[in-house]
């Protein structure tokens, strides 16, 4: 049997892997800034500079040559980027994690709709390109795809790492507690179990207060979760955050899909599938973050980006494999 000529993705699709890890660093890098910003613009606010201490000295003059040429007066230009992930500012464009509208909605019983409309873009974002903010943006992404790693070199090692499997919708379930309990007691609870939120306050903590709060452990707890008992199981099973934006993925427009006449069936995909998905048989569903690892290791150019409401059904083997040319020449005889 005689199969189409495959085609052939967008060339520049198996690098936008490293232009999402390049993402993921500058976010991090900017929750690490952010802080000692803070701390200049309270130095330069105080006008008392010959009062500072000497490593106070040091971190003014360091912020003061690197921001100088760009502003002359810091107190009020370096306000253009503030917050954090949960909620910050940009130019004057205010941006907030849906997650964040939604529980301080459930908190106060009520809508603020300045506030539900600086989720606008992300929410809107999400039904374009899916769970993109947990591959893309998210600081802890960062801290637990490292964490995978070292997970490898662990397993190389001969240590024996946790790989367990539960129900995805845990989190779903996980998601809908904390908002009930956010509006019972009126506060925003799931802040605290939500690593995006957790790690921009520890950050700031760490570097303006000169302290880390219970968060912090609340995140390394999670990290020797990945580790211990399920790869990647926070962001998997757990995760309210997670949980609201593979809702909202559902609906997403933008998929990756795989060209079964291209496929070879060599599984590299699903083994680099930090979710636990099988592109190798077309199943991404809503959990998919379009992280495009697997377009970046695929070897014959076999993963894509497509445009429609929902998933390719199952293709059946790759054209380029063993089963497939198996199957084919069986039909031939």
């Amino acid at each position: 049997m005689k199969s189409s000529s495959p085609s052939q993705p967008y060339f520049l699709w198996c690098h936008l892997n490293k232009l999402r890890w390049l993402s993921l660093i500058i976010v991090f890098l900017m929750l690490i800034i952010l802080p000692f910003f803070y701390l200049y613009q309270t130095y330069a606010a105080s006008f008392a500079y010959d009062l500072l201490a000497p490593s106070e000295k040091q971190l003014y003059d360091v912020v003061e040559t690197l921001t100088s040429p760009f502003t002359n007066d810091p107190v009020r230009d370096l306000d253009a980027i503030k917050g954090t992930t949960w909620s910050g500012t940009f130019w004057g464009l205010k941006l907030s994690d849906p997650l964040a509208v939604v529980a301080q909605s459930a908190a106060s019983l009520s809508v603020y709709w300045p506030f539900f409309l600086t989720a606008l873009i992300p929410i809107i974002l999400t039904l374009i390109f899916g769970r993109f903010f947990c591959g893309w943006i998210c600081p802890a992404t960062l801290l637990y795809e490292l964490n995978s790693n070292l997970a490898v070199w662990l397993h190389r090692l001969g240590f024996k790492l946790g790989n367990r499997t539960f129900d995805r919708r845990f989190k779903y379930l996980v998601l809908f507690t904390g908002l009930v309990l956010s509006s019972i007691s009126g506060v925003v609870l799931i802040a605290g179990m939500y690593p995006p939120a957790i790690i921009g306050r520890e950050l700031f903590y760490g570097i303006a207060l000169s302290g880390f709060g219970v968060g912090m452990v609340f995140f390394v707890g999670t990290l020797l979760f990945d580790l211990l008992v399920s790869r990647r199981g926070f962001c998997r099973y757990l995760c309210p955050g997670g949980a609201l934006y593979s809702l909202l993925g559902r609906f997403r427009i933008f998929r990756i899909r795989r060209i079964v006449e291209s496929c070879n069936d060599c599984a590299k995909c699903n083994a680099v599938c930090e979710f636990g998905l099988d592109p190798l048989r077309d199943h991404f569903g809503q959990e998919c973050n379009n992280c495009t690892a697997c377009i970046a290791v695929c070897p014959t150019d076999a993963m894509t980006f497509t445009i429609q409401l929902t998933d390719y059904p199952e293709q059946g083997a790759g054209h380029l494999g063993r089963q497939y040319r198996r199957e084919n020449s069986e039909e031939d005889k």
